[in-house]
């Protein structure tokens, strides 16, 4: 059978397989820095020349901003198209790292072996999984088992400013029967995920502008007003004491899940305590009466991500600030409106902004919430698939982060997708020491390789 043989050759190729993504892992691709703009290239050209010896015709396609890699391999069956991103995050603060983060090694941890590297978990050794998983259909068989469409951004990490417009020009050449997106992970150690519902994401930048410039608080300080005092005090209202969100309308379009969807989520055992006493805390913060699967899968959020403003330099300076600023995301679900919620959050904070201040805001981006069709036999092969790579059955779940491109695919595209990863809750991605763990790789290929076969069956 061509499948076994497929997964032997998988198993023999682990080493090369891992020293191939050490080689992506050395390109510093931070795609919000444009020190590294040369560096972003060059990871997409990697990724293309990877992908001619696999035997598609593969190409680094420009944008207004960072490359696309798009390339295509003729096959039998269902026409598929993979998705995943090759930028990565910065890498401050550098000095909580353990090693040089572009300096990718396979460590030896409690949990087993793991590859420590900026991008090694988000998204590089997510996507080359999928592509190991054609490199060994191809050596083992000659041929890839279905048509495949790799398309590879290079800008996930910088707000994907150049995607639709990708997405619009392209369309015709990058539509498939279904999308794969390889960028989740897995519910738990021991228990495959394929994700059926993400949060959307809206970015908010508010600067309050008080005095025309900084001043001592001493002579000003009590008859000036201050802008970080009106800021906090706007900020501290955005949850009542149950932790409901007060901007206007906010819950005007969120449903509740299903009593089924529920209880399935209830099944799977979720231990809130132990979450969150992995990162030194111990009690859940969001609304009253939820669970702790609800918070993260269906319920929407909003978070301050950073505040500035004054002096925030060693010592200390009595200054009072002319400005003050920060960053708020919200995390979206069900039929929330982007759009019409930065409209009613931009409405509530400028109604609390005093006479003699003034307000501005910047955006950071916006996407709704999606969610995916099951009943596409994509899922189906892809539950039996992973459910046969991991001790316990593949399990049907939410995710609390954002992939907009999930949406754009079936906004632009017309297709569906399917979500599936093989991260794990403690590999630091977007933070210091980022982490995959090497039996998340080894597996990760091997269930593409038996997603494939289903696909081409």
């Amino acid at each position: 059978m061509s499948l076994d043989a497929v997964l032997t050759r998988i198993d023999s190729d682990l080493d090369a397989a891992t020293a191939r993504l050490m080689a992506l892992l050395r390109i510093p691709s931070i795609s919000t820095d444009p020190a590294y703009n040369a560096d972003v290239k060059a990871a997409a050209e990697w990724l293309a020349e990877d992908l001619e010896g696999l035997g598609f015709d593969a190409a680094v396609r420009p944008t207004t901003g960072h490359p696309m890699v798009v390339a295509h391999a003729d096959g039998p069956g269902p026409h598929i198209l993979f998705y995943g991103h090759y930028d990565v995050q910065p890498v401050d603060p550098l000095e909580l790292w353990h090693r040089d983060p572009f300096d990718p090694a396979v460590e030896d941890t409690a949990n087993g072996k793991v590859i420590r590297a900026r991008g090694a978990a988000d998204d590089k050794g997510q996507l080359m999984t999928f592509l190991e998983a054609c490199r060994a259909w191809r050596a083992e068989t000659g041929a890839l088992p279905c048509k495949i469409t790799v398309f590879l951004e290079g800008e996930e990490e910088s707000g994907s400013p150049s995607l639709i417009p990708f997405l619009k020009e392209n369309a015709e050449e990058l539509t498939a029967d279904i999308a794969l997106i390889c960028d989740t992970g897995l519910f738990d150690p021991e228990t495959p995920a394929i994700v059926t519902q993400l949060r959307g994401l809206l970015g908010e930048e508010i600067t309050i502008t008080g005095p025309s410039l900084d001043l001592h608080s001493g002579a000003y300080g009590g008859i000036a007003m201050n802008p970080i005092r009106v800021l906090t005090k706007i900020l501290a209202g955005l949850h009542d004491a149950e932790g409901r969100i007060q901007v206007p309308g906010f819950y005007d379009d969120v449903a509740e899940p299903t009593p089924e969807l529920k209880a399935s989520w209830d099944g799977l055992g979720f231990d809130e305590a132990g979450f969150l006493r992995e990162v030194g805390l111990g009690t859940p913060a969001g609304e009253a009466g939820r669970s702790g699967l609800e918070m993260i899968w269906s319920r929407p959020t909003a978070e301050i991500n950073g505040i500035t403003g004054g002096y925030t330099g060693a010592g200390f300076k009595t200054v009072l600030p002319s400005k003050a600023s920060a960053k708020v995301s919200f995390r979206l679900v069900s039929n929330q409106d982007p759009l019409r919620l930065r409209e009613s959050f931009r409405a509530w904070v400028t109604a609390q902004v005093p006479e003699d201040c003034s307000v501005e805001f910047a955006d950071h981006g916006a996407g709704p919430a999606g969610h995916m069709d099951t009943s596409h036999p994509a899922f189906a092969i892809a539950e039996a698939a992973l459910s046969a790579e991991w001790p316990k059955p593949a399990a049907y779940i939410g995710c609390g982060g954002s992939i907009p491109v999930a949406g754009y695919f079936k906004e632009y595209l017309g297709m569906d997708a399917l979500l599936a990863g093989f991260g794990k809750d403690d590999d630091a991605i977007h933070s210091p020491n980022e982490k995959y763990d090497l039996s998340s790789f080894h597996h990760g290929i091997r269930a593409w390789a038996r997603v494939l076969d289903g696909l081409a069956k």
